[in-house]
């Protein structure tokens, strides 16, 4: 039998899930400063940040291992832990890609319309229909998210695709949806979050190690600062962000959840101008504004 955890105070749960978003928001702009110190971009190198931050947060856990023994777990919950990772490994492997085509704001936006992915497969999957609120918050939110993408076509990057690097946003918000599922599903069933952490984040390493190789990229070799900014992403984007975003959604509304990480293309384009100069159009900002209502909308007329 799964022990049932008594539910954390509404105060908590939003103190943490407000801190994950603003750590994962740092993440588009620890990927441009690793394109900009090793001086290349590309899927292979990519595919290389993706693997390295996750290969980081994984050693960063391995004391964590030896308490992975538990009474009252049902095996399945090891089954949607592994999963989940493989799903977070494709998420990482083709949103980060997205960054060497597209914007920060347009990729990060895209990236963030998970609530549309969620909502729709929380309906069928737990017959959880969303409130009229949600529904309200959702559509008020991808409207702004979409004047965001519309007004910031223009990257001024060499190897501008911003077609499809919008494409590979969207895949990782894809992804993400059945990962934040999964990994509920694994901590319903027995998982505690730290050692759902564990089983997750070393599912997707293992998954991403090889697949730089494919592309003939190495691990070796680059600049220092490179693997500075890599180290801060395992750290702050992974362990501090994904892991709060994965606690919050055992206890509330995975949509509520993913409206909330909605607020990551604001973060990170206001990041992306201060650091990299990336100004945003009025559109963007507008649509901005649009979309802290959406989410306002949906997250404060329903209760965790």
């Amino acid at each position: 039998m799964t022990k049932i955890a008594t539910p954390p105070q509404t105060w908590k749960v939003t103190t943490i899930l407000s801190i994950g978003v603003l750590a994962v928001s740092t993440a588009a702009i620890f990927i441009r400063l690793c394109f900009e110190a090793g001086g290349v971009e590309g899927v292979g190198f990519s595919l290389f940040i993706s693997a390295s931050r996750l290969l980081i947060a994984s050693i960063l856990l391995l004391p964590s291992w030896g308490k992975l023994k538990q009474t009252q777990v049902e095996p399945v919950a090891y089954y949607y832990a592994v999963g989940a990772g493989c799903c977070l490994g494709l998420h990482f492997a083709s949103w980060t890609t997205s960054l060497s085509f597209t914007s920060i704001a347009a990729s990060t936006t895209l990236v963030t319309t998970i609530p549309i992915w969620v909502s729709l497969l929380s309906w069928v999957w737990y017959r959880e229909k969303p409130t009229k609120p949600v529904i309200f918050g959702i559509i008020i939110a991808i409207m702004g998210g979409i004047l965001i993408a519309v007004g910031d076509t223009n990257t001024g990057r060499e190897n501008s695709n911003p077609l499809l690097g919008d494409f590979l946003a969207l895949l990782g918000a894809w992804m993400t949806s059945l990962y934040l599922l999964l990994g509920r599903e694994a901590q319903n069933r027995g998982l505690t979050i730290g050692n759902y952490i564990v089983i997750a984040y070393s599912s997707a390493a293992v998954f991403l190690f090889p697949l730089p190789f494919l592309f003939e990229t190495g691990y070796l070799g680059y600049p220092t600062e490179v693997y500075l900014y890599v180290g801060l992403m395992a750290i702050l984007s992974q362990l501090i962000g994904h892991t709060s975003l994965n606690w919050a959604v055992r206890w509330i509304s995975p949509t509520l959840v993913t409206l909330a990480i909605l607020c990551e293309p604001i973060i990170s384009s206001l990041l992306g101008w201060l650091i990299f100069g990336e100004i945003p159009s009025k559109l963007v900002i507008v649509g901005g504004i649009i979309l802290l209502i959406g989410v306002a909308t949906a997250t404060f007329k329903t209760a965790p």
